[in-house]
């Protein structure tokens, strides 16, 4: 394989021949050179290649223009420009020429322009760093739970399970449309389906990764899930990635220490292997990012139930557009209050209300609130929620009663608190969000290749 430009800008001057291959960023020309800016994709920074004038005829470079692929050979020497070394070229071939019409010529675009050109925005400073962190922060999260003993899960895509009981989820379905079939009581017959009863996309892969950590202890799933909320904000996507650590013979306080180490660790990796990115996200797009992810790294994490943040959060309700109450569902607003103005540094909430939680969450002695964390995260609020799980199998059944599910849907699950159940926690980190936090990029839309929201599918 050929060097990457990032290896190339790395050489010391040499007479060893070198062949870079690349995009044309820009093109500068005068009297007796021209200057092309090659990109690769490898690093934020392009390789400038010299064409001597008296070498390259205005034939040779006749189609070297903005958004053609070319490979260049030539030296590389010391630069007498802002790079460390560029190249001096003997050589210039035209892969893929590219007419006039690219739409990424040499001017800043906006992310609204470039989401309606997703198939070229890699291609941009931006979305070539966003894609590298996000490269580096898979990789990171692999690395951390690897070197941790956990075991890597594959849990399905299609299921017939609603881990979050909220009903927004994609159906999947080979019926025809156009003739369904209906039962004598007017009602769709799933019996006809590929599956004979009704199936969907996934929103979580926790109940089937729970299987697998009262088998094997400590796992770890990473993949889609899909959430069909009609949600058309800067936060919400139809299709993310998802992180979903299970661990059995483990409680909450196991799950928040986890948590904190695991953000961390996936943090540091960035500021360790994407300099570079990262001291462009902090001059182009959000001031301070490098630093607030330093002090999430410095700081250890406060914690404090949901009844005391609530109690806090109420003697400020007057600055809140959503004032609080005991019950009810901590804002976004009421979030960052907490990290940012109380306790300066990433919180840990505890024990919520039950009635604003999920249903496989455990229940705490008063009845009232169960074994629930947020990780929150200052200017982005929640970055994790998770929980130590309910292990016993007839408060499980209650609550599910309680919430109007049906025990015999879940009877599965129901039996993993029957054949050796143990207590055991878990939580989601939602990729995508991650991604943001860590570049400031404003809309999740611009940190995964192809965004899935309301009323959006191109590609």
């Amino acid at each position: 394989m050929e060097r990457r430009i990032k290896e190339i800008l790395a050489l010391t001057p040499s007479d060893e021949a070198v062949r870079a291959e690349g995009w044309v960023r820009t093109r500068r020309d005068s009297k007796n050179v021209s200057f092309i800016e090659i990109n690769d994709g490898s690093c934020l920074k392009g390789l400038q290649a010299v064409l001597d004038r008296a070498i390259f005829s205005d034939e040779d470079l006749e189609e070297v223009a903005t958004g053609a692929s070319v490979a260049v050979i030539g030296r590389i020497v010391a630069s007498q420009g802002g790079q460390s070394v560029e190249m001096q070229a003997e050589s210039l071939e035209v892969i893929g020429p590219c007419p006039q019409d690219y739409p990424l010529q040499k001017k800043r675009h906006t992310v609204e322009f470039l989401r309606e050109k997703a198939y070229l925005r890699p291609r941009t400073n931006l979305f070539g760093a966003v894609t590298r962190v996000r490269n580096t922060m898979a990789y990171a999260v692999h690395s951390f739970f690897q070197e941790n003993g956990f075991i890597y899960v594959n849990t399905p895509l299609i299921s017939a399970s609603d881990c979050e009981g909220a009903g927004a989820q994609f159906q999947v379905t080979t019926l025809d449309l156009a003739n369904v079939p209906k039962t004598e009581d007017g009602k769709v017959d799933y019996t006809k389906d590929f599956f004979g009863k009704m199936a969907n996309l996934t929103v979580s892969g926790q109940l089937e990764g729970e299987t697998y950590a009262l088998a094997m202890k400590d796992i770890y799933t990473f993949g889609p899930t899909f959430r069909a909320e009609n949600s058309n904000t800067a936060r919400h996507l139809a299709e993310f990635w998802m992180i979903e650590p299970e661990m059995a013979f483990c409680t909450l306080e196991g799950d928040m220490e986890l948590a904190e180490k695991f953000l961390k660790y996936v943090f540091q990796s960035v500021l360790d292997k994407n300099a570079e990115d990262m001291e462009f996200f902090s001059k182009f797009v959000l001031d301070g990012v490098v630093e607030t992810l330093e002090h999430v790294i410095n700081s250890p994490f406060e914690h404090m139930t949901y009844t005391d943040a609530v109690k806090v959060l109420e003697k400020h309700n007057d600055e809140f557009e959503f004032p609080v109450s005991w019950g009810v569902e901590i804002q976004s607003e009421h979030e960052r209050f907490l990290t940012e103005k109380i306790a300066k540094r990433p919180v840990i909430v505890t024990d919520y209300p039950k009635d604003i939680k999920a249903f496989y969450m455990k229940m705490n002695d008063d009845g009232k609130t169960v074994r629930a964390m947020d990780v929150l995260a200052p200017r982005l609020g929640e970055i994790i929620g998770g929980s130590e799980r309910e292990y016993r199998y007839d408060v499980l059944v209650d609550r599910m009663k309680e919430l109007g599910l049906d025990p015999e849907a879940y009877w599965w699950y129901l039996d993993l608190r029957r054949f050796g159940s143990v207590p055991h926690a878990g939580f989601g980190l939602g990729f995508e969000r991650a991604v943001q936090y860590v570049t400031g990029v404003a809309n999740i839309r611009d940190v995964i290749p192809y965004p899935r929201y309301v009323r959006n599918c191109e590609y």
